[in-house]
């Protein structure tokens, strides 16, 4: 699956995108972000707060809850204000 990165996210990781192949365990978005950050310091770093981290399965917005099962791409991004 492919996880993009928006944001500050993006800036902080040094990283737009990576193709990742998580263990059958991690079975939820919020399953995702805690073994992206296991196994990578630099997320570990930037999703220090894990609950504000916002995501997208394949283009449709959802909650940590949601399962990852059969998505293409996960995108993670921080919470936005805009005008």
């Amino acid at each position: 699956m492919k996880i993009l990165y928006f944001a500050w996210l993006r800036e902080r990781l040094d990283r737009g995108e990576e193709d990742v192949s998580p263990p059958a365990e991690v079975v939820t978005v919020r399953d995702l972000i805690a073994w992206l950050r296991a196994n990578d310091e630099a997320a570990e770093l930037a999703m220090q707060r894990p609950e504000i981290i916002k995501a997208a399965i394949d283009a449709k917005i959802v909650t940590h809850d949601a399962p990852i099962a059969g998505a293409r791409t996960v995108a993670l991004f921080p919470p936005m204000t805009g005008g």
